[in-house]
């Protein structure tokens, strides 16, 4: 810690025990009650609390999609990470007319995209979403396939056949793979999964018809 070696002045004192009753103190904003928007007009300004608080508010998010994208805890958390760091030093860029949430996830989703294409992984997670909190979350965001009355044989056996699905979509392109996760496991709406990956809508639906045609062709024999 930097001790001040400079002595206060004893007027600097006086004005402290004594301030003048005609200027309001400065205090600080509750930043947990601030939108989106704000907090990055703060943050664009170098306000360190701001950031702070989008980070807090987006970490799992981010963390969440990138995850599920590389199926790897450690090199999740370096892309989410590295994401972050991107998306700040680019602050001053964030248009308030665009959710934020929607921004930040384009901006992990195109970081992430690029790692893969560069390693040329094919990974992707059935298992419930890293962002769920509940049980009841996990399974909304799990590609699940066994039921409650399931035997312990045929539990396996789901799990077997999710793994081959979980491989299936290692498989597709990255573009169908971002919109198949952010659709069928996060739950986006196709407007938002459009702004996200900064395509038409158009483009989103014809990525998610392509998804589905090739995952068919490709688990065909599960159904044989």
């Amino acid at each position: 810690m930097n001790i001040p070696t400079a002595i206060p002045s004893s007027s600097f004192i006086r004005r402290l025990a004594h301030p003048r009753q005609d200027v309001k103190p400065l205090v600080a904003p509750d930043y947990t009650e601030l939108d989106d928007r704000k907090l990055a007009a703060l943050a664009a300004s170098g306000r360190e609390a701001a950031f702070r608080e989008l980070l807090a508010r987006y970490e799992r998010p981010v963390f969440s999609l990138v995850y599920r994208m590389v199926r790897n805890r450690t090199l999740a958390e370096d892309l989410a990470q590295e994401a972050f760091i991107r998306a700040f030093n680019a602050i001053s860029s964030y248009k308030p007319s665009y959710k934020f949430s929607n921004w930040i996830l384009k901006i992990a989703n195109n970081h992430t995209i690029d790692y893969l294409r560069k390693r040329k992984l094919d990974t992707i997670s059935i298992d419930g979403s890293p962002n769920a909190t509940t049980n009841e979350e996990v399974g909304r965001t799990r590609l699940s396939l066994e039921s409650g009355d399931e035997s312990p044989q045929e539990y396996v056996e789901n799990r077997e056949l999710g793994g081959q699905i979980e491989s299936a979509i290692g498989t597709l392109r990255e573009e169908y793979r971002t919109a198949v996760l952010l659709r069928h496991v996060e739950g986006y709406a196709y407007e938002e999964i459009a702004e996200i990956m900064d395509v038409p809508l158009g483009t989103v639906k014809t990525y998610l018809h392509r998804a589905r045609g090739e995952l068919k062709q490709r688990l065909a024999h599960l159904a044989s």
